[in-house]
C-alpha cells in the first residue's frame, strides 16, 4: 500500500480520535468543520454565520442518511479571526484533530484559499464561497486543465462584477475617468491586475483609469490617492476594501474636498451595519449584489424563498439581512445533498458526490464540471445595488441594475451622490 499524507495523518490521529469520542459516538456522529473571520476587520462576512448553523442545527435534528446509514450531525465553527495563517490553521485542526467529513468555508480569499489548500493537501472534501473565483482559483496557483481534486467553489467572477459595475456606470452621465483603491492583498491584487481585473476591460470600454498603486489593509492615510483622483478629474471611484479603509477614504475625501459622482465598491459597502457607521456619508454608495431577499430563489434544505430567509434572520436576530446569509445557508444546501448522495462517509465517496452536485439553492443553481469556467468552478448570479435612507431599516440595499441577471428584479434606477 502506498503511504500517502492522508493515510499517515489518520493513523497517528486514531487513538487521539479514539481518545475523544466513545466508539459508539465516534461512528455514529458525523462532523461538518465551518471557517469564517467571527472577529478582525473581516468579521462582517461572518456575522450571520452562527444564526445559520443554529438554524442548520434544526434541520439537522434526524441526523443525515449517508449510504444507508443514519449519522447524527455536529457542526464545528473554527475563527480564522481574519488571518490567513490562522484560517489555514483551524482547517488543520479540523482535519487532524476534529476529524471532520467535510470542510465549508466563505469570506475573502485570506479565509477560503488557505482553508481549501488546508484540505487539497490532506485529502478532504471542501466547499467554498464568498471569494470572487479567480482570486480563489489562481491565487491557489491553479492549474486550468487540472483544476482541484478536493475543493470546490460557488460564487461569481471578476467578470461579473466588472460588468455590474460598468453597466450602472454607463446608465449615468459621467466624465468615465475611474480611480481605483486597490489594496495589496488576494482580492486587491485580482481587481487591479492588468489582465484579469478591471484595467483591461475599462480601457476597452473608454473608460479612464487612474491606479495610484498598491496600499496595505489598515492604512490611516489616503491622502496620496485622493491628490491622484483629483489631478486626473476622476468622477468614480471603485475598489476592493475592508469596512474600516473605505470609512477613512470617504471621510478623509469629504475633508479634502474630493466629491466623485459615483462610489462603488466592493467588500466594503455590502453590510448594513458598515453603512450605518458611515452616516450620511453611506447614502449613495454602490456595491455588488449577490444575494437579497429580491433573488428569485428557494432553499432546497428549508423551502424558504429568499424573502423568507432575510425575514427570518432579521425576527431572530434584530438586525438588518445581510448577503453573506445565502450563501452561508447554500454551503449547507450542498453539504446536506452531497452526504445523502454519498455512498459512505469515506472521504473519496463524499468527493465523488460533491463533484456531481446539481442543485437548485437559495443563492440559484449549482452544478459543477460543465458550464462553469473551471471544472471546480459553479457561478452564481450578480447585480448591483445602492444604499439609500431606510423605510422599515436605518439604511436598504436596492437592486439598481440587473442587466447581468435579469431574472432578479431591480428596485430603483442608480442615481449619483
Amino acid at each position: 500500500m502506498t503511504l500517502t499524507r492522508r493515510t499517515f495523518v489518520q493513523g497517528t490521529t486514531a487513538a487521539a480520535a479514539a481518545g475523544a469520542f466513545p466508539l459508539a459516538l465516534a461512528a455514529d456522529t458525523l462532523k461538518i468543520g465551518y471557517v469564517s473571520p467571527q472577529t478582525g476587520p473581516l468579521a462582517p462576512f461572518g456575522e450571520a454565520d452562527k444564526w445559520v448553523i443554529d438554524q442548520m442545527k434544526t434541520a439537522f435534528k434526524d441526523g443525515v442518511k449517508v449510504g444507508g446509514k443514519t449519522y447524527a450531525v455536529q457542526i464545528v465553527l473554527k475563527d480564522s479571526q481574519s488571518n490567513p495563517n490562522r484560517a489555514g490553521e483551524v482547517a488543520n485542526d479540523l482535519i487532524l484533530k476534529d476529524k471532520v467529513a467535510l470542510v465549508l468555508t466563505a469570506g475573502t480569499p485570506e479565509t477560503a484559499n488557505p482553508v481549501c489548500d488546508a484540505c487539497e493537501l490532506n485529502e478532504v472534501p471542501c466547499i467554498s464561497s464568498v471569494v470572487p473565483w479567480q482570486p480563489w482559483f489562481f491565487g491557489r496557483k491553479g492549474d486550468p486543465a487540472k483544476g482541484f481534486a478536493w475543493t470546490y467553489h460557488v460564487f461569481w467572477g471578476l467578470e461579473d462584477v466588472i460588468a455590474n459595475f460598468t453597466n450602472g456606470w454607463k446608465s449615468v452621465a459621467t466624465n468615465k475617468k475611474v480611480g481605483g483603491l486597490f489594496p495589496n492583498d488576494g482580492d486587491g491584487n485580482a481587481w487591479g491586475d492588468k489582465e484579469l481585473g478591471f484595467p483591461k476591460p475599462l480601457a476597452g470600454m473608454g473608460f479612464t483609469l487612474t491606479d495610484p498603486g498598491r496600499f496595505q489593509n489598515g492604512t490611516q492615510d489616503f491622502s496620496a490617492q485622493i491628490a491622484a483622483f483629483k489631478k486626473d478629474g476622476v468622477e468614480i471611484v471603485t475598489g476592493v476594501v475592508i469596512p474600516p479603509d473605505a470609512k477613512t477614504f470617504l471621510t478623509q475625501a469629504r475633508q479634502q474636498g474630493f466629491k466623485p459622482k459615483v462610489i462603488t465598491l466592493g467588500k466594503a459597502l455590502l453590510f448594513p451595519g458598515a453603512i450605518e457607521a458611515l452616516g450620511d456619508l453611506g447614502y449613495g454608495l454602490t456595491t455588488e449584489v449577490w444575494w437579497s431577499p429580491s433573488h428569485p430563489f428557494t432553499s432546497s434544505l428549508t423551502k424558504q424563498s429568499a424573502k423568507a430567509l432575510a425575514e427570518a434572520y432579521e425576527a431572530g436576530t434584530k438586525k438588518t439581512w445581510t448577503q453573506p446569509i445565502g450563501f452561508a445557508h447554500a454551503l449547507f444546501e450542498v453539504a446536506a445533498d452531497t452526504l445523502r448522495r454519498a455512498k459512505s462517509t469515506k472521504a473519496a465517496d463524499v468527493r465523488d458526490a460533491l463533484a456531481a452536485t446539481s442543485l437548485a439553492t437559495v443563492v440559484g443553481p449549482v452544478k459543477w464540471g460543465g458550464a462553469g469556467p473551471m471544472k471546480n468552478v459553479s457561478k452564481t448570479p450578480l447585480v448591483l445595488g445602492q444604499w439609500v435612507k431606510g423605510q422599515k431599516n436605518k439604511v436598504d440595499l436596492v437592486i439598481v441594475n440587473n442587466e447581468a441577471a435579469r431574472q432578479i428584479p431591480t428596485g430603483g434606477a442608480l442615481g449619483l451622490i
